[in-house]
């Protein structure tokens, strides 16, 4: 597991191989929990999976885009980032920080 930032803005990254694919968990914030989950296969458009009114696809999409180009699988990313009543400058930091996980994928 990997992790950025620190207290609510801290966000972790788990990854699984799955034979030669991989399962990447992502959470984080004040609660973290599955909000969405996206699919890349190699070659092929991004697949996401949005519940309710979730937004953590956002951050999803590109880990998933980054490690399927970079090893040539099929990436699966799922999970959840929470911060409550989040402001833009809170939002902002959350991305920044996922993108700094996905520098280590």
């Amino acid at each position: 597991m990997i992790t950025y930032g620190d207290g609510r803005y801290r966000v972790w990254l788990k990854t699984q191989k799955v034979g030669k694919d991989r399962l990447y968990i992502l959470g984080g914030g004040e609660r973290p929990h599955i909000g969405g989950m996206v699919v890349k296969e190699p070659e092929k458009e991004v697949k996401s999976m949005i519940l309710e009114d979730h937004k953590d696809h956002l951050v999803m999409v590109p880990i998933a885009e980054k490690a399927s180009d970079k090893y040539g699988i099929t990436a699966v990313v799922l999970g959840g980032i929470h911060i409550e009543d989040a402001t833009k400058e809170d939002i902002e930091i959350i991305v920044k920080n996922c993108k700094e996980l996905m520098k280590c994928i």
